[in-house]
């Protein structure tokens, strides 16, 4: 049954050297597996594929997030570390340093040298 399997996020690229200088070099993650065209890491105890496709990019939606203890340290760090985040014009969900607060969390958005959205996220209790 597929509610006891695990799920593994995609993270869609068309330049996997680029890519991967982003999430390893920039980011912080280390490759768990490699093959020619793609790349498994491990977040947490979640899987990540990254594989090479000509779609990489065309989501207008998030690919997926890190859900994080504190988000304001997060986006400090990934900021120090060169990513530049979104802003967005969220109904009801104020952004300062783009973060925004609502629905019951603190969000902020980077794209990555692929294009794709990428959030950190933290569950406001």
């Amino acid at each position: 049954m597929l509610k006891t399997a695990p799920i593994r996020a995609y993270i869609p690229v068309s330049d996997l050297a680029r890519a991967r200088k982003f999430y390893e070099q920039t980011i912080g993650l280390e490759p768990k597996h490699v093959v020619s065209h793609a790349v498994l890491y491990e977040c947490g105890g979640a899987e990540v594929f990254m594989y090479v496709t000509p779609n990489a990019g065309t989501s207008k939606a998030s690919q997926a997030f890190w859900q994080v203890a504190d988000v304001e340290a997060e986006v400090a760090d990934l900021k120090g570390r060169g990513v530049k985040f979104e802003e967005y014009n969220l109904p009801g969900a104020p952004m300062k340093n783009s973060i925004a607060t609502g629905g019951g969390a603190k969000t902020a958005w980077f794209k990555d040298t692929e294009g794709n959205i990428m959030a950190v996220s933290q569950v406001l209790r």
